[in-house]
């Protein structure tokens, strides 16, 4: 339903709700009706998953298939060798990006959101994943938004969308109901899941959780997709098929050579055929471009960067413009006092973010009047 087409009444009575917010009952009756505020994960990542998916690559077949040759030819040295060198590349494969997989659930875990929200006619704090449609929840500078709902109340509300709509300016936020289809972007009366609140403050109804929400849909549209191939990976399938022809050439001229030359028996000619045409088969290939790969994502992670694909090294690494804005993207965010001016003098002021870390050069006392102007005037 389109919310931000109705008035703010219009919205409460269809969701069922008012401005004292569900009562604790209805919230759980809601709850087991429309379940959790999350986002879901589609595609539970198995570590067998993980392991077998190291097989992929063309390179990798061609090899497997070198493997069968030697085995039926006896060539059990051979057999080994190549053999040990697949399972070297998936072991290095499976354990880098095993523990990606693993640090980013550690991460998910963390970061667990709370909501204020109106339950019973009281403010309380509940977790965001406790959400339901109906609900009324409060939101203030600096918070994050945990659903998407129709603002009901506010006061100079701007938020920072640029999750959704790409859009580093903030936008402004009003009660009135838009009269035409908009796009997301023009839903000045909505506020959405996943973005946050950079000035004012506001209360607003829940219309939509979870994978109903704006962000929720983006999720599900990047789960059904598997992804392309990356350019590695593109030039490995093209050398992987250049070499397989290129190896049953050799086996085939070889053999006709041999047939025309009468030289050998056939079974003989056959075997020294296929004994050729594995040797042109580059066995060290795939586990040299996986350690290199591994390294970088090694490095990557020394700089508390997490890489969940290894060949995803490989496409940063290729990429040669890097266009963002700074705001929260390059930056953190957070405006922090570093100086202050008082008393014709300049004081220093150590600490960074959020934190409430740090000491001023002098004696506070001296500039208490401005420090308590600065307390007013902020939220």
């Amino acid at each position: 339903m389109n919310y931000y087409q109705q008035t703010t009444k219009e919205t409460l009575d269809d969701l069922d709700s008012s401005p004292d917010g569900l009562t604790k009952q209805e919230a759980k009756k809601r709850l087991e009706k429309y379940g959790p505020n999350e986002i879901e994960e589609k595609k539970q990542i198995h570590p067998i998953k993980i392991f077998l998916s190291q097989f992929k690559s063309p390179i990798v077949w061609v090899l497997i298939v070198a493997m069968i040759i030697t085995l039926v030819v006896h060539e059990y040295t051979d057999f080994f060798v190549i053999g040990a060198i697949v399972l070297l590349n998936a072991i290095l494969g499976f354990i880098q990006e095993y523990k990606a997989e693993k640090a980013i659930k550690k991460l998910k875990d963390i970061v667990s959101l709370e909501a204020k929200v109106v339950r019973d006619g009281e403010e309380k704090e509940v977790k965001a994943s406790q959400l339901v449609p109906g609900d009324i929840i409060l939101l203030s500078t600096g918070s994050k938004v945990p659903a998407d709902g129709r603002i009901i109340d506010s006061s100079n509300l701007e938020t920072q969308e640029a999750a959704l709509t790409g859009e580093s300016t903030t936008v402004t936020k009003s009660l009135d109901k838009i009269n035409q289809e908009s796009q997301v972007a023009d839903r000045t009366n909505m506020a959405f899941s996943g973005t946050t609140v950079t000035k004012g403050k506001a209360k607003a109804v829940v219309t939509e959780t979870g994978m109903d929400t704006e962000i929720g849909q983006i999720a599900s549209m990047i789960q059904e997709n598997d992804g392309d191939m990356t350019p590695l990976q593109k030039k490995m399938k093209q050398v992987a098929t250049k070499i397989g022809v290129i190896s049953v050439l050799v086996g085939i001229v070889i053999f006709a050579v041999g047939v025309s030359f009468h030289q050998q028996g056939l079974t003989e000619l056959l075997l020294t055929a296929i004994a050729l045409a594995v040797a042109v088969i580059p066995e060290g290939l795939p586990a040299v471009i996986t350690l290199s790969l591994s390294l970088g994502v090694q490095r990557m992670a020394s700089k508390n960067a997490l890489v969940r694909k290894l060949p995803s090294v490989e496409t940063l690494g290729s990429a040669s413009v890097v266009c963002s804005d700074k705001t929260g993207t390059l930056t953190h965010n957070e405006m922090t006092v570093k100086k202050i001016y008082a008393n014709d003098e300049i004081i220093e002021v150590s600490g960074s973010g959020y934190k409430p870390e740090g000491e001023f050069e002098q004696d506070p006392e001296n500039f208490k009047q401005l420090l308590l102007a600065g307390v007013v005037n902020n939220n």
